[in-house]
């Protein structure tokens, strides 16, 4: 411990409390032991992922060698900002800030280990940092052009309902007795086929467990192979060493250990829906605090009873059998009709204020906010229209901007309603909200449709509440602190056993029961026991359970998300991309 600090503290904090105080000042110290106990990791937390300590630790990994006596550069004491010591990522400052910290523990731990062996040379680091910085900024480039609202809304949606049709129809298939295929996932394979998971691996034959790990591994060098077409440097691309290490890189360590190995898992699934529901509940302290004051009135009425201010529940029983029934059933009635029709009728006056409020703000602020139809792409030109008249109206087409899809419309809707089983449920609800989404797009002013007063104001939602940018350096900094403790590998996750699975999928399943208001929930799952209610949410979570079937979805998800970020994937292949760019 250094003077300053013992200063600092002083003798008062350094010296063992003496007897006499401590009986004076127990529950202050103790108060103050527990908070100093509680503020600590937190203090811990803020020190690594705060800006300054990102900055600092950016600094000693990619920035070494111009770092000089702390913090400080060479030929001062300031330490120069991130912004001028490396090549700009992206056009947010914060990002870039959040992008670095992660790219520095992955430098940190996955190069500086062996090649600081064979050199003290940071040339590697620095070649590695400006591929990385001109990759994101044509990213970022490509994802100003996507249309971030139907990927999010309606094609993710949409795979995800498909995955659970698949799903429910093969393990209806496996059970039946007239199937010819006892395997659901044979059946949900030939439904709902990808070529890195064929063949489907089975005990009977051994080999096609091997054969389907090589499918995967050929899958995820094919798509690293035409990412890194598209992203990277001509002069770089035309270094098939370098292409070749970095795609491993990624395809082993990025895809195959994290998204394909676990992140495909039903448990660590389970897990991640279960933590984003806590996270939408309520604060529990609101409800701690009711339950004290139900617990005070209780005892302040039991006081009241014990001294004969109130009549006992034994006396009240004794007495209501003297009433006459019909008397006290005519005086019961009419006290519980009087106060109910009341706060009936308050509650429903109070709902359609809310509703008529929340509609008139709408109507008011839809008209300026912005349109939906104009699109990231180029729009056409008179002179590109005329210097290919010969062309066919299908190849014409696709040329026009596309025409966006209205919020309403898109497959969010029917995948959540597909997720819950509404159908079978409550199907006079889901004719109901057939009947309000027709109407909303057909009916007067067509409200619903694109660029109408309810597509604008969902799209403002949507835009000011998901699609935040403000959002992206915190989701980047919770990502960092996640996967990086400390700025460094955390301790490997240990595969839960089936007990540990079973209890993981139990709290998720309380978690997704906990959104709903118990009334709410005994309608919609028609039982009021808690068992009850609890084994129909774990049977709808059981379509995550096979990590096999997972990986259907998963990669159906990043292969729409690479094509909506490289469409030239989709229309060359690989190889030919690779000659066109490099000119061979």
């Amino acid at each position: 411990m250094t003077e300053s600090t013992q200063h600092e503290l002083g003798p008062s904090r350094l010296q063992p409390p003496t007897s006499g105080s401590v009986g004076a000042s127990a529950p202050n110290l103790a108060r103050a032991s527990g908070g100093k106990r509680t503020l600590e990791p937190q203090k811990v937390e803020a020190d690594t992922t705060s800006d300054k300590a990102t900055a600092a630790f950016i600094r000693r990994t990619l920035c070494s060698q111009d770092v000089l006596l702390g913090n400080g550069e060479k030929g001062g004491t300031t330490p120069r900002s991130i912004e001028e010591l490396l090549p700009p990522l992206t056009s947010s400052n914060e990002v870039d800030l959040q992008l670095y910290g992660i790219i520095a523990v992955i430098i940190k731990e996955f190069v500086q280990t062996w090649y600081s062996k064979i050199t003290p040379d940071h040339e590697f680091v620095n070649d590695v940092v400006q591929i990385i910085a001109h990759c994101t900024r044509s990213l970022e480039q490509r994802l100003r052009k996507v249309d971030i609202e139907g990927l999010l809304l309606d094609e993710i949606p949409g795979l995800l309902e498909e995955h659970l049709i698949a799903f429910r129809l093969a393990k209806r298939q496996a059970l039946s007795p007239q199937s010819l295929v006892s395997d659901p996932r044979l059946i949900y394979h030939t439904l709902y086929p990808h070529p890195a998971l064929s063949p489907v691996p089975t005990d009977a034959v051994p080999s096609t467990y091997v054969e389907q790990r090589e499918s995967e591994s050929a899958w995820r060098q094919l798509m690293i192979q035409g990412v890194l077409a598209v992203l990277l440097p001509t002069d770089d691309l035309k270094n098939g060493c370098l292409r070749s290490l970095v795609a491993e890189i990624f395809a082993e360590m990025i895809l195959g250990n994290g998204i394909s190995g676990k992140a495909c898992e039903g448990w660590l699934l389970w897990e991640a829906i279960g933590r984003i529901a806590d996270i939408l509940q309520a604060d529990p302290v609101p409800d701690e605090a009711s339950a004290s004051d139900e617990e005070a009135a209780v005892e302040e009425l039991s006081r009241l009873e014990r001294f004969g201010l109130l009549p006992s529940h034994v006396q009240e029983q004794d007495g209501s059998r003297s009433l006459p029934i019909a008397g006290r059933s005519r005086h019961s009635s009419a006290t519980m009709s009087v106060s109910g029709l009341f706060w009936v009728v308050i509650q429903y006056t109070f709902l359609a204020y809310t509703a008529l409020r929340a509609a008139i703000l709408t109507l008011a602020t839809a008209s300026s906010l912005p349109s939906r139809s104009v699109t990231g792409g180029p729009t056409p030109t008179e002179e590109d229209c005329q210097s290919q008249p010969a062309e066919g109206e299908s190849q014409a087409s696709t040329h026009l901007p596309p025409v966006k899809q209205p919020i309403v419309s898109m497959r969010v809707w029917s995948c959540a309603a597909r997720f819950v089983d509404l159908d079978m449920r409550m199907p006079w609800l889901t004719a109901f909200i057939s009947m309000m989404h027709h109407g909303v797009l057909f009916g007067p002013g067509r409200v619903g449709d694109t660029d109408g007063v309810l597509d604008r104001f969902l799209s403002h939602i949507v835009h000011t509440r998901i699609l935040d940018p403000a959002l992206v350096p915190v989701v980047l900094r919770t990502v960092r602190a996640t996967l990086f403790p400390n700025n460094g590998m955390g301790p490997p996750r240990q595969v839960p056993t089936e007990e540990e699975t079973e209890e993981i999928k139990r709290r998720c399943a309380a978690s997704l029961l906990g959104l709903l208001p118990p009334k709410v929930a005994v309608i919609f799952l028609a039982s009021d026991t808690k068992v009850a209610q609890h084994q129909q949410i774990e049977e709808i979570l059981e379509c995550l359970e096979d990590a096999y079937l997972n990986k259907h979805l998963i990669f159906q998800i990043l292969e729409s998300i690479i094509l909506r970020l490289a469409p030239e994937l989709g229309q060359q292949g690989i190889r030919e991309l690779i000659e066109e760019r490099a000119g061979c």
